[in-house]
């Protein structure tokens, strides 16, 4: 089955030609040249692989300032440095388009396979295709970001790199997936968030925080506000062992928009296993889905009671 038509943002017009701030004069006290100018770039474009959330962002800067250096600051002085830039006016304008393969899989398999899909409820409540496939609930979308970017790089070093970003998000879609079923559904979703990743020799550390509210087309799919935690880090070397190294949570819970009652909460715990002299990682995330009857209505309805998933999420992570 092909995936549904994405929805295309137009682009502004605009030189991707470097340019250079000027660089300060020779240190009168070493005697020595400063180090090179920043590189400031109108657009970046950065891609993500992954199993679960692949997606392709364009970085537009809106002034002529290089991206901010934090990368020798500690985790916490990072978070704040992002939470003190919330407040500034937008300095980027960020457009991501993003795929969810496994969550799509999962459809697929559901439509085309119908066999192997039934053969694979093992229990009431575990369906493997669901348990690998299952915590996205749109197979795509398509956003835009308007806040402040920070670099984790250190100047004159390649080795420490990744984004961090805070600002305003908006994203859309036109389907919902619901048991591995596709549902027509022109969403719309708001949030704050302030997001993460840095990846050094020897670890990489990845973080998101958010706040919105997601508001669907589908008479008979519930309005939502939605708090979401997830830290992740990944060693590559360890010299010594800590319940923190290799592991990883994300919490979701989604609350009814008119009574601000919990019909949804998302956990998954995960433990990584690096591969020696690689800068990469198997991954086993483990978790449920608990979801209340009132989360949908009409002919999506579950019935009276809660419905529970377990999960079960392999991945490789770099």
């Amino acid at each position: 089955m092909a995936l549904p038509g994405l929805l295309l943002f137009p682009l502004p017009a605009f030189s991707e030609s470097s340019e250079q701030v000027p660089s300060a004069k020779i240190n009168t006290d070493t005697g020595l040249p400063p180090p090179p100018a920043e590189e400031f770039k109108r657009l970046e474009v950065v891609f993500e692989p992954d199993a679960y959330y692949t997606n392709m962002q364009f970085i537009l800067a809106l002034t002529k300032s290089p991206v901010p250096r934090v990368g020798e600051k500690s985790e916490a002085e990072i978070y704040a440095t992002l939470l003190s830039r919330a407040a500034l006016l937008p300095r980027f304008v960020v457009f991501e388009a993003s795929v969810n393969p496994l969550p799509y899989l999962g459809v697929y398999i559901k439509r085309n396979e119908p066999g192997l899909y039934e053969n694979a409820q093992i229990s009431g409540s575990f369906n493997w295709v669901q348990a690998l496939t299952a915590g996205f609930e749109e197979p795509y979308a398509l956003s835009l970001l308007a806040g402040n970017v920070v670099a984790f790089d250190v100047r004159g070093s390649s080795e420490v790199k990744g984004l961090g970003y805070s600002g305003y998000l908006y994203s859309i879609g036109n389907y919902h997936i619901k048991d591995n079923t596709l549902i027509h559904d022109r969403w719309h979703e708001m949030e704050w968030k302030l997001k993460g990743d840095r990846k050094s020799p020897v670890k990489k550390l990845s973080w998101s925080f958010r706040i919105g509210a997601k508001l669907h087309g589908h008479p008979d799919i519930l309005d939502i506000l939605y708090l979401s935690f997830r830290r992740s880090r990944l060693d590559y070397r360890l010299d010594e062992s800590s319940l923190l190294h290799n592991s990883g949570f994300e919490y979701t819970v989604d609350l009814n928009l008119g009574s601000y009652s919990p019909v949804r909460h998302y956990f998954t715990v995960d433990k990584k296993w690096p591969i020696e002299n690689k800068q990469m990682a198997f991954t086993l995330a483990l978790g449920f889905i608990r979801e209340s009857a009132a989360r949908y209505s009409g002919p999506l309805a579950n019935g009276e009671g809660n419905n529970f998933q377990f999960l079960v999420q392999p991945n490789i992570a770099f």
